[in-house]
């Protein structure tokens, strides 16, 4: 019965991403007019010609196809790839200080030419997935140029970690946000995620000594300074010493990090951090089935002190919840962990998945409404939560039921 159950799951996520995700991204994303890909695009399915393109839309899209192609040999995906490859090296890279733009206008000349950290680790994460797609000198080259303007300007010596934002010239900004809801702090959880995030895979293709170094202390970071040890949570912002300056915590942050801890410990390969990271992702994954997964599978999106302060459902959090519930049942055992990804799976199913103009929405609410002002693609909407979590979840299932017949 379960080799049944997860055949099927498996089965939908898979007619998912080729039935829904991928012909959406390959056939509605590419912006002919202009190059590279569109900057937005309404939830009825209006583009915006004229709308900026982000650093961020473009780097996941780079993602994306990359890992399309690893897991399925389509030339489709190559060309994909390779023009989003093409536009990010083109248009975003800064050929005078190096490091990439934040925001280009709709014809490629630079808006907002600030070095944020997290977006240049998203440039090394997709520059990473292109070099194992596809090979090239010149990508390798390129992720490791990043790394080490990052190294070299944003890592801070003295109490560890790396400050969010830096100007043109890669000196420390002023204003340090992300974004506008952002809060104006040296430090935050989510740049750190997205660095351990780009590291891995980076280390991956290039097993420098430096960089396990730097992959292991941001391991070290999560456990010592980010994870909040009396709620388990995972604290936002910080000041420069790692004092938290926030209270609330988002539960697809706490799932997103409970399995790319684990990946990280994975690729470094050492038995102490490897019992941390399972000893973190349990932990990370009860604590969100616990106070934030609903009976109907959605899951809450912000908490503070033990309380839902936004019960509201986001495409992202949602996705990466199928992810983490199963690694935790991987390290587990657990059939609840099982179960709870199957019940997140069929939400995203019942709920997000736009069977009338593709991809997925980004925001429904509690009652499973989904919310028509918020955009189908922007610079916050784009193909990696959601293919990444079907990849990422049929390769799971298949290793689950590899071990089962063994």
């Amino acid at each position: 019965m379960l080799y049944e159950t997860i055949q099927q799951f498996s089965q939908a996520v898979r007619n998912e991403l080729e039935n829904n995700l991928v012909p959406f991204w390959l056939e509605r994303s590419a912006d002919p007019e202009y190059g590279g890909f569109i900057g937005q695009m309404s939830n009825d399915g209006t583009i915006d010609s004229r709308a900026p393109k982000g650093l961020i839309l473009n780097a996941r899209v780079l993602w994306t196809f990359s890992a399309l192609y690893r897991f399925n040999k389509d030339n489709r995906y190559l060309d994909m790839a390779r023009r989003a490859y093409d536009y990010l090296e083109t248009h975003f890279w800064d050929h005078s200080h190096g490091g990439a733009f934040w925001q280009v206008d709709f014809q490629g000349h630079p808006m907002d030419d600030k070095k944020k950290i997290y977006g240049q680790a998203f440039y090394i994460y997709a520059l990473a997935e292109y070099f194992q797609a596809f090979g090239g000198d010149p990508a390798i080259k390129l992720a490791m140029q990043v790394y080490d303007l990052i190294e070299n300007n944003s890592r801070d010596k003295t109490y560890g970690g790396y400050i969010e934002v830096c100007n043109r010239d890669w000196f420390v900004a002023e204003d340090l946000r992300l974004s506008d809801k952002d809060m104006d702090e040296k430090k935050s959880m989510n740049n750190h995620l997205h660095l351990l995030e780009a590291y891995t895979n980076l280390y991956r293709i290039w097993p420098d000594t430096q960089l396990r170094e730097r992959l292991t202390e941001l391991f070290d970071i999560f456990d010592w300074r980010i994870t909040d040890q009396a709620s388990g949570h995972l604290n936002h912002f910080f000041d420069e010493t790692w004092q938290p300056k926030s209270g609330n915590y988002t539960f697809g942050h706490d799932i997103e990090a409970s399995w790319l801890l684990c990946e990280a410990a994975e690729v470094l390969d050492d038995l102490n951090i490897t019992s941390r990271a399972q000893r973190l992702a349990l932990r990370l994954a009860r604590i969100t089935l616990t106070e934030a997964l609903d009976e109907d599978g959605g899951l809450c999106y912000e908490g503070r002190a033990e309380k839902i302060t936004d019960p509201n459902r986001q495409w992202w959090p949602q996705a990466e919840s199928v992810v983490g519930f199963l690694n935790a049942y991987e390290l587990s055992g657990d059939r609840s962990f099982l179960e709870a990804a199957q019940k997140a799976w069929d939400f995203i199913a019942k709920y997000f998945a736009d069977k009338k103009n593709g991809e997925w929405f980004w925001r429904v609410d509690r009652s499973g409404c989904p919310d028509p002002t918020e955009p189908k693609v922007s610079q916050w909407k784009g193909p990696y939560h959601s293919v990444r979590t079907c990849l990422e979840t049929i390769r799971r299932l298949q290793q689950i039921t590899s071990a089962d017949s063994n």
